[in-house]
């Protein structure tokens, strides 16, 4: 049966399946990213778990996999195939497709996490069926993923899509980028956290405890949650003004609150836009398996348009 390989490799752990052509998972396996032992050791890691789910395929299914796609955090330049930086797994300008390529003997596709995460969500999660969408991932920073017509955009340098460093609060807090006021030290999920933290006085607390608190009618954890959602809105008004996409993706550790974050941020990007439309805006549906997901259809497109090239007279 004809398979591909789809491997997304996290901050401490590595997921992958089999994919079947209708992106039907086949097979699933997780591994330990192993990045106390330094970055050769992590992409050594990559390369021999490839091996192994190539063998797998080869023995299940009657014939090795015919294409592999592969996420990857960081600065990715996709093009290129080159992972160009990741500060959690400490690598710098890794040539990831080519290393795989050589080891599997088939084609690679390389996609940076959220992107990848994003195509997933956009064309068989929750964006399914729209044209244009804007994924964004509230986790630990925040990422965006602009989609267009089935297929996600990374810009000119593979940076398209980072809506964390919108500046929402000029002057406001640092952030590592070398801005200040950038969204992602407002309203992502460790801002909220560090937020909550202070305000409650318990350091251990994070941002799924202030969305129990906000639930339950504290008014401190209230005052937290309305300042984050108040600049997530700032930050993806912005966004909506210059991409106009039909459906809003919110996914991430902090978009686990349901409606205790859908409900006001409906409301705080309607009272924003002026003549921009209101997008429709629904939670993520694929989970932490989107990256994975994702990595699935960069190879089957990546096949595709191997394919169309080889019958091109």
């Amino acid at each position: 049966m004809r398979h591909v390989i789809a491997l997304d490799v996290g901050g401490t752990g590595m997921k992958a399946a089999l994919a079947g052509p209708g992106g039907e998972v086949l097979h699933r396996a997780r591994r330990a990213t192993g990045r106390a032992q330094g970055p050769d050791a992590v992409v050594a890691g990559i390369l021999d778990f490839a091996a192994e789910l190539r063998a797998y395929g080869a023995e299940r299914f009657g014939t090795p996999a015919s294409a592999a796609g592969v996420a990857v955090p960081g600065i990715v330049d996709e093009a290129h195939g080159v992972a160009v930086y990741a500060a959690n797994l400490g690598w710098r300008d890794v040539p990831l497709r080519d290393l795989l390529a050589e080891r599997l003997g088939v084609p690679v596709a390389l996609g940076h996490d959220v992107r990848t995460g994003g195509l997933a969500e956009g064309r068989v999660g929750a964006g399914r069926g729209t044209d244009r969408f804007l994924f964004v991932a509230l986790g630990t920073g925040i990422a965006g993923a602009i989609g267009v017509d089935g297929r996600v955009e990374a810009g000119a340098h593979g940076f398209a899509g980072e809506i964390g460093h919108i500046v929402v609060r000029p002057g406001g807090a640092p952030c590592p980028c070398g801005q200040h006021g950038c969204l992602e030290r407002f309203a992502s999920a460790a801002a909220v956290s560090e937020a909550w933290a202070a305000a409650s006085g318990d350091p251990g607390a994070d941002a799924a405890d202030c969305a129990k608190a906000v639930e339950s009618g504290d008014p401190r954890a209230e005052t937290v949650w309305q300042q984050a959602v108040a600049a997530l809105a700032d930050g993806l008004v912005t966004a909506l003004t210059l991409l106009d996409p039909r459906t809003l993706i919110i996914g991430g550790g902090l978009a686990e609150a349901g409606e205790t974050l859908f409900t006001p941020l409906r409301e705080a990007i309607r009272q924003r836009i002026t003549f921009q439309k209101q997008p429709s805006l629904v939670p993520a549906a694929l989970g932490d398996s989107a990256g994975c997901l994702g990595a699935g259809l960069l190879a089957w497109d990546l096949l595709a348009s191997t394919d169309r090239m080889e019958v091109t007279p």
